[in-house]
């Protein structure tokens, strides 16, 4: 089975929209993992009546087995948990190549769908939530602040430990008094704002949408930033320092400057560096960034807003083609995010 590049909430929407459809879903979640697993906590795997799915909790290896008990579960089951490992008894047949060990939860999505489309909606005003589901019975509460919504009661260690999953963004089942509950932290998705509608960024956009940022493409010239060339992308074509103001990048904002051009890099430059964004990077030589460094020192930057500024931008993995220029930019970005 080729494994499926969704995101978490990439399969959250599809799950909405078979439902939405008339159809009956089932959702496996992966909620906890020893060893070296392919999929982390959180990852998931929904399950359609007539057998369509979307998304992964194990990058293949077993998710024959899972779609197999998510049909029982679909057929009227209870909520299952399973596990697989290579010390399985069936590890043959479905075991973990890697030689990691999972857990993963089945439920039927009933009630609690109006949970996920609750947290899709925080989400898309920036806010974060908790979605604390009891194993046993798959009954769930979401969770957020100044916010509570869903069947469970919830207790203020529970909900200390949901606010805690929040703040590291951390996925992980806590057991208290007996029963166990999987608390799983929703964060808005990462995003990638794109200064220059160029060739490179039409091979940097649906990468970087396949890892599972939201993409938004900025330029003033609407012959380039054209929804033929950027299919299904937000789209503006005003000035990008104007925009990008009102997009008010936050710690979750990469932004990546393409356009070669210090009518509009400077500009957008010296409000992204002085922004909570966590990476900031420009297309040019290492003279081109000499260059721009003085211009914006002119402008006030400090030295260490210009410190922060990636340059020539990407990894140095030897590229030269617009789309490795592209894989170059996001390997960097990917390596910035995940920096402790």
């Amino acid at each position: 089975m080729i494994p499926d590049p969704s995101t978490p909430t990439d399969v959250i929407d599809t799950l909405l929209d078979w439902m939405d459809q008339g159809h009956g879903v089932a959702l496996a979640t992966v909620i906890s993992t020893w060893g070296s697993s392919p999929c982390p906590a959180g990852s998931h795997l929904a399950i359609r009546d007539d057998g369509a799915i979307v998304g992964s909790v194990s990058a293949g290896c077993v998710e024959a087995a899972v779609i197999h008990e998510a049909m029982e579960v679909l057929n009227g089951g209870q909520p299952q948990v399973l596990e697989y490992g290579v010390t399985s008894e069936m590890a043959w047949q479905v075991g973990l190549a890697c030689g990691g060990e999972i857990k993963v939860m089945v439920r039927r999505i009933i009630d609690d769908a109006a949970l996920y489309r609750e947290a899709r909606r925080r989400g898309g005003q920036g806010n974060t939530s908790a979605l604390i589901t009891l194993i046993v019975d798959g009954s769930a509460t979401l969770i957020g602040e100044g916010f509570k919504s869903g069947p469970l009661e919830i207790s203020q260690d529970l909900s200390d430990a949901a606010f805690d999953a929040l703040r590291e963004n951390h996925n992980h089942v806590f057991e208290m008094d007996g029963a166990a509950y999987f608390i799983q932290a929703i964060t808005p998705a990462y995003r990638l704002i794109l200064v220059g509608a160029v060739h490179i960024a039409q091979a940097l956009v649906p990468m970087a949408r396949i890892a599972g940022f939201q993409v938004v493409v900025l330029d003033p010239r609407d012959t380039f930033a054209t929804p033929e060339r950027f299919p299904s992308v937000e789209i503006h074509t005003d000035w990008p320092d104007k925009v990008l103001k009102q997009l008010k990048p936050n710690e979750r904002t990469a932004i990546v400057v393409l356009t070669h051009d210090p009518k509009i890099d400077d500009a957008v430059l010296q409000l992204a560096l002085t922004s909570p964004a966590f990476y900031v990077g420009a297309l040019g030589s290492i003279r081109t960034k000499e260059k721009r460094d003085l211009r914006l020192a002119e402008l006030g930057l400090s030295a260490d807003d210009l410190g922060r500024l990636h340059g020539p931008i990407g990894l140095d993995i030897g590229s030269a083609s617009p789309a490795e220029i592209a894989v170059s930019i996001l390997a960097e970005i990917i390596q910035e995010m995940r920096r402790d």
